[in-house]
């Protein structure tokens, strides 16, 4: 799936609600504690990481490119 984005960037917390894979922003934390996160292909579970457009996510199957 792409991710147009209208900033510089998007928070990682962000972009998983934005992708329709969890319900709130507070549901970011445990999520990234459960459940393996890839950005750019590193592990990654800062819900604050800032994401940028040409930045891949990749996660419970799904994979976000954002532009």
């Amino acid at each position: 799936m792409k991710l147009k984005i209208h900033t510089d960037y998007i928070t990682l917390g962000q972009l998983l609600k934005k992708g329709d894979l969890i319900q709130s922003g507070g549901e970011a934390k445990g999520y990234l504690n459960t459940v393996e996160v890839l950005v750019n292909g590193e592990k990654d579970q800062r819900r604050g990481r800032k994401i940028r457009p040409g930045d891949v996510v990749e996660t419970n199957g799904v994979r976000i490119e954002v532009e």
